[in-house]
């Protein structure tokens, strides 16, 4: 733990998860597709807005409460679905969802997660929110819809940018896959990590816990990851579809890799309540727009009733202040709570959000906003334009 509390931002989490996990392991949280111009964009992309402050208000006391797919949050952010979260630490998501519930943050868990929804759902008291797909089979999807309102999530995130998986080519180079084809060179990176390998060999056994019902994507030889996940995507799916997922699921619903003001419109008129602007995290399409870009245009396409949530590059807590004053309802993270998670498990996570959530409230704090209410577009500035966004 001091070890850890000698990490002063997301920078120094990345870098211990560096030297914790093996090459491959931690370039498939770190990388993106083809040249990872976006995955590089998203975060510098947020250096392109200045913050402007008020002066003499009182902020001695600092109200960020807000609601996320109808649920309570302490601060407006989220945690993002990931997948294959076992690879990064053997707690795994409930790791995750302990440190989310004690920040009082809702947490998403992926459809290509390690751990059963259903044993999520037991251990994390706190507002969850599923991230499902359109499968070809729409019956996998319709008993999703049903096991969620079993178990009592509150919500559904709907991802729509992978039609196909994007060219991850770090992945290609390093040989992951289920089980692993790895090179010499990887070898050795395992070899040299034993403080990730021995758990991971000794541990339980690595399963996609939502899925391998249905598919045993581990028993029919070597499969790379991108090539296991395209195979079961359907590139067919359209907005008729949408509609069908809303009426099944009859909750708040929101569109993940919603880009353009057109599809989020769309997105709200197909039954979805809200929108995830996302390109993957830089993991799909490369060279899409950074997210932050994109919030403004969304806001004024869906109103003010929607939930438009910023997804990827948020590396500080005052991205989180940008994003909200250009229109957003919150903010969701990726890869910041995977690096905790890989540096020190649940409390490396626990790390990275009391990190965020500080470096957010000062953020407001030293902007002069005592209430996230109160962020709007006159407190940032746009420096490649020269002037304030809606002005």
């Amino acid at each position: 733990m001091t070890r850890l509390d000698r990490a002063n931002n997301v920078a120094d989490l990345r870098l211990m998860a560096r030297g914790r996990l093996p090459r491959p392991i931690f370039d498939y949280i770190d990388g993106g597709a083809d040249d990872e111009i976006s995955l590089r964009h998203n975060v510098s992309a947020f250096a392109d807005y200045d913050l402007v402050p008020d002066v003499l208000n009182d902020v001695s006391e600092i109200r960020t409460e807000t609601r996320i797919f109808g649920q309570s949050s302490r601060w407006p952010l989220m945690l993002s679905p990931t997948g294959l979260t076992r690879m990064f630490h053997g707690q795994a998501e409930l790791a995750v969802a302990r440190a989310a519930a004690r920040h009082g943050l809702l947490y998403s868990l992926s459809t290509m997660g390690t751990t059963r929804l259903e044993d999520f759902a037991r251990a994390y008291a706190g507002p969850k929110v599923f991230q499902i797909y359109i499968f070809k089979d729409r019956g996998l999807t319709a008993e999703f819809v049903a096991r969620c309102r079993d178990a009592g999530f509150h919500g559904l995130a709907l991802t729509v940018d992978t039609p196909v998986a994007g060219n991850r080519e770090r992945d290609r180079v390093s040989g992951l896959s289920l089980p692993p084809t790895l090179t010499l060179r990887s070898l050795l990176s395992f070899a040299l990590h034993p403080g990730w390998s021995i758990p991971a060999l000794t541990g339980s056994r690595f399963d996609l816990a939502n899925v391998s019902h249905k598919v045993d994507a581990l028993a029919s030889g070597p499969m790379s990851l991108f090539d296991y996940i395209g195979g079961q995507f359907d590139r067919s799916v359209g907005w008729r579809d949408v509609e069908w997922l809303a009426r099944e699921w009859n909750g708040p619903l929101a569109i993940k890799g919603v880009m353009t003001p057109e599809d989020a419109r769309r997105s709200i008129a197909s039954g979805a309540t809200g929108v995830m602007i996302s390109n993957h995290g830089g993991r799909q399409l490369d060279g899409a727009p950074a997210p932050i870009d994109q919030i403004m245009a969304v806001r004024d396409a869906v109103g003010d009733a929607p939930d438009v949530i910023c997804d990827g590059g948020i590396r500080r807590g005052s991205d989180v202040v940008k994003a909200l004053a250009l229109g957003a309802t919150a903010c969701s993270i990726g890869r910041p709570y995977l690096y905790g998670l890989a540096a020190g498990g649940e409390r490396g996570v626990d790390r990275l959000l009391t990190l965020l959530e500080d470096e957010f409230v000062r953020t407001l704090t030293l902007a002069g906003i005592n209430d996230i209410a109160d962020v709007s577009c006159r407190h940032v500035r746009n420096r490649r334009s020269a002037h304030v966004p809606g002005h």
